[in-house]
């Protein structure tokens, strides 16, 4: 008897096996660590969550509104930062909840926007990086670097320089940057900073930007030994959010198809995070790199080097005193 493959996509159990297959890989999505099993209270404590509009910055921002934090919330969009408030206050009850607007790409904004915090807050106890963007067109931005290393690295570097007053005065505090496991795949060339020798197929931009969180993030936790600022980095998973959304519909149609099956989803993305930034497990660890189960893993060569480490610290430091 003849078949044609077409018989097999159309028999019953093609359908009941792809959905069976998908309920359980979502379930082995959940790491070992439950956040709502965390007794860790937040109560008195500060914690600024970047790009806490949507995705996992939002659920970090819930999350941390539900341990009774006062919650800033820095969003580039006035208007999707002021839904997100409403919605964390209404779903954690807290009402210090607050919205600071800033972009990332604007080094002037990042100023803004810290010179704010610094006039408003006392104490600050919790920085989250998550602000940033991938697939981003090829602009220079008006101080002269590539946009998205603006965005998803030189900006953030520069806030939390900013900011290292009064999370050393808040001691012990927390930083932690949001990586992601395609930094093996990136490259380290200073020139990228300024748009030089960079490519921008597909995510190539985003990857070197996000080996570059590593290794910043490495290099800041040996300088800051002794204060009781911790920081790490992490992978959070591959997770549906809207990171995607500056790729043409094909791209983004068949990322949220394959997603909607093997992706985490936001809260899920967001479990990493936040272990980071408030477990018991976590506490005094620096200087770290951790996978989407929230386990320390070495991150790629070049975030291993010290040397690259402190050069890319000083390129930095260079840039936004300069820009």
């Amino acid at each position: 008897m003849s078949w044609e493959w077409s018989d097999i996509y159309s028999h019953p159990l093609w359908m009941i096996s792809t959905v069976i297959l998908s309920v359980v890989v979502r379930a082995q999505r959940r790491g070992s660590w439950d956040p709502r099993a965390c007794p860790v209270k937040l109560n008195g404590k500060t914690a600024i969550v970047t790009g806490a509009n949507t995705g996992i910055g939002k659920f970090i921002a819930l999350d941390f509104a539900r341990r009774g934090a006062r919650v800033i919330l820095a969003c580039r969009s006035e208007a999707r930062g002021s839904a997100a408030l409403q919605e964390i206050i209404k779903s954690s009850g807290n009402q210090n909840v607050h919205l600071r607007l800033v972009d990332t790409s604007s080094l002037e904004s990042v100023r803004k926007f810290a010179a704010q915090i610094l006039e408003e807050e006392k104490e600050l106890h919790i920085l989250v990086n998550n602000a940033g963007a991938s697939g981003l067109p090829k602009e220079i931005t008006a101080e002269g670097l590539d946009i998205t290393f603006a965005t998803n690295h030189i900006g953030p570097f520069l806030l939390t320089h900013l900011l290292l007053d009064p999370l050393k005065k808040s001691a012990p505090a927390r930083i932690v940057n949001i990586a992601s496991v395609n930094h093996w795949r990136g490259e380290v060339d200073f020139s990228h900073f300024r748009g030089e020798n960079l490519t921008y197929v597909m995510d190539s931009a985003y990857n070197h930007t996000k080996l570059h969180n590593v290794i910043w993030t490495n290099e800041l936790a040996r300088r800051l030994q002794g204060t009781g600022v911790t920081a790490n980095s992490l992978h959070p998973g591959v997770v549906m959010t809207e990171v995607m959304r500056h790729y043409n519909f094909i791209i983004r149609f068949l990322f949220n198809l394959v997603g909607f099956f093997f992706f985490k989803s936001s809260e899920e993305g967001a479990v990493c995070p936040v272990y980071c930034a408030v477990s018991e497990e976590a506490e005094g660890i620096t200087g770290k790199y951790f996978n989407s189960d929230c386990s320390i893993t070495l991150p790629a060569p070049p975030a291993r080097d010290p040397a690259v480490g402190v050069k890319e610290y000083e390129i930095c430091e260079r840039l936004t005193s300069t820009c």
